[in-house]
């Protein structure tokens, strides 16, 4: 791509290249009229209770360890189906085979959120470094990414997981590749707008007059104001591949037994609901709580980036 025209005003920018700082301007302010990062942000209550939510499953998952008593596989027939607060050593009661629930919730939430956190990272990776690609070179180049990302968009994921399941074992690498392959496409878009956007922008063009090579551009200039958006998108998928992965548990194709997971915690209690609905409540509490929470802080996350272009086409 040739590098579009430079301004005389950039004839002002010192020789050394290391002179124009990341994600600025020449002048050094940092925010040039093209910048689109998100201001400072300010905590609504919502998302304050977002964040509490999520601290509690966090919490949860991070100190249950901790104390004594954590034995999720550890069975007792002679304590099977304890209701919650009745026995000090089972604070939640125990399941079918005398397991402590706490514990084997507690292992759930670690396991779920690990494998939340792994296939978020996995689809902000792919996506942003697609959308970066195919924005900022465009031409053949953007063609052809954008014809993978709507093949991509266009896969089932269920379905392909299930087809991929009748030859491979499910298992919780699995779920994370087939999904964290195929959830990407959002972010891909996004990054390619904001991209395209600033590659036309003065503090991205001036250091390849400079002799500074494109790589050098991307990752100096473009990259940091792309990242704040992949964080906006990022918490608002959270939720999402929560619910993603607990179905997909649900219907036996994340996590194996005996290894929890709100899912399959969910389709094992679900044969008691009648007699100990707590088998299927307190799993889908928990669960309720990570989903909300990330609903909650995902809101404050786009609602300043909504109101930021609201004041940016107002200056104009």
């Amino acid at each position: 791509m040739s590098a579009a025209p430079v301004p005389a005003s950039v004839g002002t920018v010192p020789a050394s290249v290391g002179a124009i700082p990341a994600g600025g301007d020449a002048a050094g302010t940092g925010r040039p009229g093209g910048d689109l990062r998100p201001p400072r942000l300010r905590l609504r209550p919502s998302a304050v209770i977002g964040f509490g939510m999520i601290a509690l499953v966090v919490g949860l998952a991070a100190l249950r360890p901790l104390l004594p008593g954590f034995d999720p596989m550890g069975q007792d027939l002679s304590r099977a189906l304890l209701p919650p607060f009745v026995d000090p050593a089972h604070p939640l009661g125990t399941d079918p085979l005398g397991r402590d629930l706490l514990s084997r919730i507690a292992l759930a939430s670690s396991v779920t959120l690990g494998i939340t956190l792994a296939i978020v990272v996995l689809n902000a990776l792919i996506g942003t470094t697609v959308g970066i690609v195919s924005g900022y070179f465009g031409g053949r180049i953007e063609a052809a990414l954008t014809v993978v990302s709507n093949t991509v968009l266009a896969m089932p994921v269920v379905l392909l997981l299930i087809a991929i399941c009748a030859v491979i074992s499910p298992s919780a690498g699995l779920t994370i590749l087939v999904v964290g392959c195929t959830w990407w496409v959002g972010y891909a878009r996004v990054t390619r707008n904001i991209t395209a956007a600033l590659r036309a922008q003065d503090f991205v063009v001036a250091p390849l007059t400079q002799g500074a090579d494109r790589l050098w551009a991307i990752t100096r200039h473009v990259v940091p104001n792309v990242w704040p958006h992949t964080l906006i998108i990022a918490a608002t998928d959270i939720a999402t591949i929560v619910l993603i992965e607990a179905s997909l548990e649900y219907l036996g194709l994340g996590v194996q037994p005996p290894t929890p997971s709100w899912g399959a915690m969910i389709f094992d209690g679900q044969k008691y609901l009648a007699t100990d609905p707590w088998l299927v409540v307190l799993p889908g509490l928990v669960m309720f709580l990570a989903v909300a929470g990330a609903q909650f802080v995902s809101q404050q996350f786009t609602a300043e980036a909504r109101g930021t272009l609201l004041r940016k086409g107002g200056r104009r």
